[in-house]
Formats: structure tokens, C-alpha cells, sequence
């Protein structure tokens, strides 16, 4: 792609998101993501308005009187968005692949923390991570984030969530808000790392199925290719057995990974191809700010 045609498009995914990123950011972005960070300030005398709780026993010895931490709470949100760009994500029955929805849901949520002075980086994977932006601020580094979510061509096609937590955790030296932006579709258990990860920061699972994946449309058959590995499947859709054994199957893989992120205490967003993305969005911050 020409770089005038891919800056055109990055233009034109932020113009199409600023409403979106707007109506977001009303909706207490900033507030509803547990364990706000916060940073030493100073130490001061203590007063009768104070926590005891907060005195500093140290400095309390040194000075022979009663001194307490002061803590400011941290202006900025680390965010980071982990995109899945293994094959699977190429598939989509309508005009749109998962891909493409999980790259309008990152451009969306990437100008929503830029919008709010937060940092956003960026970790786009398949079985293992292929490009890497550290979280940064402004506008200049949000346009760059979104122009390499659209140029980006994965170098491999299989998929491991696990490796890619894994990984996350060891560049990740603060807190932060995680969104995992993915099919979940992987042979790999990744409950256990999620669950860690889960644990030091705010991770959120973002699943993004095209409805075809949930339940195949009466009298349609075709030859399926398996993205990852290739496998050719004829599926034969007159086959009422065979059918009602595909959306049983599938059900059960979706339950699984649904089950996977409750387990490892992770929100899921719920995301179809062919639907508006920011509904879901909107709806997430609204659940999350009443129940916090």
C-alpha cells in the first residue's frame, strides 16, 4: 500500500472515531478500571484530619514527632493494546474480516486514551509477538499506532495467547490496562497466564467471532480451509447431523474460552462481525462504572 493511501485511511478511521471516542470518554473511561496507580509525593507533619494508617513510622522515629506518606494519585493511564493477527483472523462472511474489526476496536480505544492524555502501545501477535510499541502519549504516537495496526503483515499464521501474556508481562514495569483483542481461538491453555497477568494488571478480553463461527446457515456447503494449518474440510450442509455437530462444537469452544476469562476474573467484550463496535464498548464502561 502507498503510504499517501494508508496515511488517507489512518485520517479517515480517526474522523470516523472521534464521535465514538467522545461518547467513551462521557462514559468514565478514566474511572472504571480498578487499582488506579498512585505515586509518593512527600512527606508532612501529621494532623487530627489524617489516617494514622498513613503515618511513616520511620521518619516518625527520626524526627521524634508523627510524620505521614503523601501520595498523588497518577494523571495517566498506562494502556496497551494486544491484537491477534494469526490467520484465523482473516476469515469474515460478510464485508469485514475479524481482523479488520479487531483494528477499528484498537484505533478506537488507542484515540480514546490518547484523547484522555493517557500512554497506549501496542503488541500485535500470532504464536508469538511480532511487533512491539511501547506505551506512549500524544497524538503523533496514536497516529503511528494506528498506521501500523493497518500496514502490518503477520509473518505467521498460528496463534498462542499464552506465549504473548507471557511475554507482556516481562515489558510491562507498571500498571496496566490490558486489552486482549482476539478470536480466543487457540489449542494452547492460556487460563493460567491470563490469570497471573490478571492479578498485576486490568486485563480485558475483547472476543471478536464472525457469526458464521457460532452457527452455519441451513443448506450451504463448501470447502473449508483451516487459516492456521491449511487442512482442507468439505462441509456438507445437507447433513442435518453433521450440522447440529458443528454448532454443538462450536459452542462448546466458545463456552470454553468464556470460561477461561471468568475463571481468570477477566470482563469480556462481546464483539460480531457485521455489528457496530461501539455499542459494546459503551456498554462495557457503563456495567464496569456501576459496579465500581
Amino acid at each position: 500500500m502507498l503510504s499517501s493511501e494508508l496515511i488517507a485511511q489512518v485520517r479517515k478511521i480517526e474522523i470516523r472515531t472521534r464521535r465514538a471516542v467522545d461518547e467513551i470518554i462521557g462514559g468514565a473511561y478514566h474511572s472504571v478500571f480498578k487499582g488506579r496507580g498512585i505515586e509518593f509525593d512527600e512527606v508532612r507533619e501529621y494532623t487530627d484530619e489524617d489516617d494514622f494508617r498513613d503515618i511513616d513510622w520511620n521518619v516518625t522515629a527520626r524526627m521524634n514527632a508523627p510524620f505521614i506518606k503523601k501520595y498523588v494519585e497518577e494523571r495517566e493511564l498506562n494502556v496497551m493494546l494486544l491484537v491477534d493477527v494469526s490467520a484465523s483472523g482473516a476469515f469474515g462472511s460478510g464485508d469485514k474480516s475479524k481482523r479488520h474489526y479487531a483494528i477499528e476496536t484498537a484505533a478506537l480505544l488507542a484515540f480514546s486514551a490518547i484523547r484522555n492524555n493517557d500512554r497506549v502501545g501496542l503488541i500485535m501477535f500470532s504464536d508469538q509477538t511480532e511487533l512491539y510499541l511501547p506505551p506512549r502519549s500524544g497524538r503523533k504516537h496514536g497516529l503511528r499506532l494506528i498506521r501500523d495496526l493497518m500496514a502490518f503483515e503477520p509473518k505467521r499464521k498460528k496463534t498462542n495467547i499464552d506465549s504473548v501474556l507471557r511475554e507482556t508481562i516481562k515489558v510491562l514495569n507498571k500498571k496496566t490496562v490490558i486489552f486482549l483483542l482476539s478470536d480466543l481461538i487457540d489449542e494452547h491453555d492460556f487460563q493460567k497466564s491470563l490469570r497471573i497477568i490478571n492479578r498485576r494488571h486490568d486485563v480485558i478480553a475483547v472476543r471478536i467471532l464472525d457469526p458464521l463461527e457460532l452457527k452455519w446457515p441451513g443448506g450451504v456447503s463448501v470447502v473449508l480451509e483451516d487459516a492456521e494449518d491449511g487442512k482442507m474440510t468439505y462441509f456438507n450442509a445437507r447433513n442435518r447431523n453433521l450440522v447440529t455437530r458443528f454448532s454443538e462444537a462450536a459452542e462448546s469452544w466458545h463456552d470454553k474460552s468464556k470460561s477461561i476469562c471468568e475463571k481468570a476474573r477477566v470482563d469480556m467484550i462481546e464483539m460480531r462481525c457485521g455489528e457496530d463496535i461501539v455499542k459494546p464498548l459503551i456498554n462495557f464502561f457503563n456495567r464496569r462504572r456501576k459496579r465500581h
